[in-house]
C-alpha cells in the first residue's frame, strides 16, 4: 500500500518544479516587454536651452523706443480725469491733455472716453520730462468727424446742436467736435435781425449740414429747410381737417381785384371769391374786407388742395332763422269786449275820495 501511494506524489512534485519554471520565465518575458513599452511611450525629456540677451531684445527695443513727433498710434485707456487721460502705449505711458481731445470747449473727457477704450492718437512730444508721450487726439478725430459730416451732407439726416456763440452774420456751434456755422438767414423762417443772435445763446435747435469742406474746413448748418418741411406737414395735416360745411373764423391775409384770400390758421389759406362775400352786389372784396380782418366763413369747396370760402352762404341760412325769430316774437293782441279804449273804460272802476 505505501508504494502504491510514494508514486503520485513523486510525479506531482515534478510537475510542480516545471509550473514554477514555466512561471518565472513568463514573469520575465512580460517585464522585459513591459520596460520596452514604458522607455517607447516616455521618453527622457530634452534638455532645456540656455536663455540668452537675444530672446530679450524685442521687449529692450520696444521699452527704448523713440516715439516721433506727428507719428500715429493706438494706445489702450489706462485713466481718466477731468483734465488729462492716461494711456498704455507699448512699454511706456502717454498722456493726453483736454485741449488735445477735442477743439469743442465743452467737451467732457469723462463722459466721451472710458478705460479700457482702444484710442487712436497723434504724437505731439516724445518726452513731457516725467517719461510720459504727449499725445493729441484731434487729429484722428478730426479725420472720423469729417468722414461723418460728409455722411450728413449726403442723407440729409437732421441734427440738434447747441450754440454756442455769435458773430455779425450767424451764430457758432459745434458739431462731432469741428466749428459750424449757422448764417442768420437759415435759422428762422423769419427774419432775424443783427441784434438778435445773441438771444439764440444756449439754444438747442434742430438743423442740417448744407455744407461739408474737409480741405477748407468749412461745415455750415441750416435749420430753415427743416422749419419748412414741418410747416408743410402741418399744413397738410390741418387741411386734412378742413371739410365742406365747416363753418369757422379766419383773418383776411390778402386782397385781390377777384377775391379775398383767409388764413384758417395753422397755414391753411382759402378763397373767399368776390361772389361770395356778401348778397349785395359789390365790384371788389374791398368795397366789403379790408386786410387783417376777422371774418366768420362756411366751407363750400374742398378739391386739389384747394379750399373755397363763403360769407354770402352763412346770410343765406341766417335769412331764414331771422324770419322764423321774428314771426315767433310777433303777435295779435286778442279781441275782447272787456277791452276798450274811450275815456269811459280808463275810468271805469276808478274811485275818488
Amino acid at each position: 500500500m505505501e508504494e502504491e501511494i510514494k508514486a503520485p506524489v513523486t510525479e506531482t512534485v515534478e510537475e510542480v518544479k516545471d509550473a514554477v519554471a514555466a512561471a518565472e520565465e513568463t514573469e520575465v518575458k512580460e517585464t522585459a516587454e513591459a520596460a520596452a513599452e514604458e522607455t517607447e511611450v516616455s521618453p527622457a525629456p530634452a534638455e532645456e536651452p540656455a536663455e540668452s540677451m537675444a530672446d530679450y531684445e524685442a521687449e529692450i527695443d520696444a521699452s527704448l523706443r523713440r516715439y516721433e513727433k506727428d507719428e500715429k498710434v493706438k494706445c489702450t485707456v489706462i485713466s481718466v480725469d477731468v483734465d488729462k487721460v492716461m494711456v498704455e502705449l507699448g512699454s511706456t505711458t502717454g498722456i493726453i491733455r483736454k485741449q488735445d481731445a477735442s477743439d469743442d470747449p465743452s467737451y467732457n473727457l469723462q463722459e466721451n472716453i472710458k478705460p479700457g477704450d482702444e484710442i487712436e492718437a497723434t504724437v505731439l512730444r516724445s518726452d513731457d520730462g516725467h517719461g510720459h508721450v504727449v499725445l493729441s487726439m484731434k487729429a484722428a478725430a478730426a479725420a472720423k468727424a469729417w468722414d461723418r459730416l460728409t455722411s450728413l451732407l449726403e442723407s440729409k439726416d437732421s441734427v440738434e446742436v447747441k450754440i454756442t456763440g455769435v458773430t455779425k452774420a450767424g451764430v457758432i456751434t459745434m458739431l462731432e467736435g469741428v466749428r459750424g456755422f449757422i448764417p442768420a438767414s437759415k435759422l428762422s423762417l423769419g427774419y432775424i435781425a443783427e441784434d438778435e443772435l445773441p438771444n439764440w445763446i444756449g439754444k438747442t435747435i434742430e438743423t442740417r449740414v448744407i455744407t461739408a469742406e474737409k480741405d477748407g474746413r468749412k461745415l455750415v448748418l441750416s435749420a430753415k429747410e427743416i422749419l419748412r418741411e414741418k410747416e408743410a406737414q402741418e399744413r397738410k395735416d390741418a387741411a386734412a381737417l378742413v371739410k365742406v360745411g365747416l363753418v369757422t373764423e379766419g383773418v383776411v391775409e390778402t386782397i385781390k381785384d377777384y377775391g379775398a384770400f383767409v388764413n384758417l390758421g395753422k397755414g391753411v389759406t382759402g378763397l373767399l371769391h368776390v361772389s361770395q362775400i356778401s348778397q349785395k352786389r359789390i365790384k371788389t372784396p374791398s368795397e366789403v374786407l379790408e386786410q387783417g380782418q376777422k371774418v366768420k366763413v362756411k366751407v363750400t369747396k374742398v378739391a386739389d388742395g384747394r379750399i373755397s370760402l363763403s360769407m354770402k352762404a352763412l346770410e343765406e341760412s341766417a335769412a331764414p332763422e331771422a324770419a322764423e325769430e321774428k314771426e315767433e316774437i310777433s303777435f295779435k293782441l286778442p279781441k275782447s269786449e272787456s277791452i276798450g279804449t274811450g275815456l269811459g273804460a280808463l275810468l271805469k272802476g276808478l274811485k275818488l275820495d
